[in-house]
């Protein structure tokens, strides 16, 4: 399924929707260029999930939690220097809790874990506000 936003709230919106399709222990893999509007979409996607507070890009720390139901495990994996590194992390160790496990830059690890979810963001032409979402889905309905 394609869904295109021209706005900050419509991208919101689309991981609300996004949300709705998931289930606990889901490895939802998200990539896409810097800017893509891949952050903005799992705040979408931990509202849909019951989550109003603040969700930031765990760049630094490379994981946030977040307080949903199932749990929201946001993972950004620009800083790593490869795949490997996730084990260290225990990466798997989420999976295991049931949570649910968005990850940024996914690319960086799809030779290593398989996602349930894939979901494909880009920029449309020369507007910095029109993204476009690509959402695929092993075994379930894309709304």
């Amino acid at each position: 399924m394609v869904y295109n936003s021209g706005s900050e709230a419509e991208t919101l919106q689309i991981g609300e929707k996004i949300s709705k399709i998931l289930k606990p222990g889901d490895v939802v893999g998200i990539l896409g260029e810097m800017g893509a509007g891949k952050t903005v979409l799992v705040r979408g996607i931990a509202r849909g999930l019951g989550y109003n507070g603040r969700v930031t890009s765990p760049t630094y720390t490379i994981v946030n939690e977040y307080p949903t139901s199932p749990l929201l495990f946001h993972f950004d994996l620009y800083r790593l220097g490869s795949a490997s590194e996730l084990y260290d992390i225990g990466f798997e160790d989420y999976i295991a809790r049931g949570g649910i496990c968005a990850v940024e830059w996914f690319e960086k690890a799809q030779d290593e874990f398989d996602c349930d979810v894939e979901i494909f963001a880009g920029r449309v032409g020369e507007d910095d506000n029109k993204r476009r979402f690509t959402v695929t889905a092993r075994g379930r309905d894309v709304l």
